[in-house]
């Protein structure tokens, strides 16, 4: 634990997202990709909601008691650290990898923490159509 104390001023209030359309809907948006989780983010347009988050860990990746874990971690990690840096109208959707299971806690929060915050690149124009 990082040994700081939060207190009700400093929470944001981030939502959940609880039902597989919710969850299929932010699939349309950006992906963020990192070793130890994929963040999917999907801009709803609307300044004035809540951000929220949902958290997929899939079978492949281990047990129940281990899916459960990585899922604790991630929540905690939000909890803690990462709320502020998300932005209220937006859908966060964390899937777990494996290696987060082993990770450092604080490694955890500060990867989580870098891909909320990264601004999306620009996209590159295809190949051969530059011109001359």
């Amino acid at each position: 634990m990082s040994g700081q104390m939060t207190t009700d001023k400093d929470k944001i209030a981030v939502g959940r997202l609880k039902s597989r359309p919710q969850f299929l809907a932010v699939r349309a948006g950006e992906s963020r990709r990192g070793p130890l989780f994929l963040l999917e983010v999907l801009d709803r347009n609307d300044p004035e909601g809540e951000a929220r988050v949902g958290f997929t860990v899939t079978k492949k990746h281990g047990n129940a008691v281990e899916r459960n874990r990585m899922r604790r971690r991630l929540k905690e990690a939000v909890r803690l650290s990462a709320g502020f840096a998300m932005k209220p109208g937006h859908d966060y959707v964390i899937v777990a990898r494996r290696d987060l299971l082993n990770a450092p806690f604080d490694a955890l929060t500060r990867a989580l923490r870098d891909r909320i915050e990264i601004k999306p690149k620009q996209k590159r124009p295809p190949a051969g159509s530059r011109k001359s």
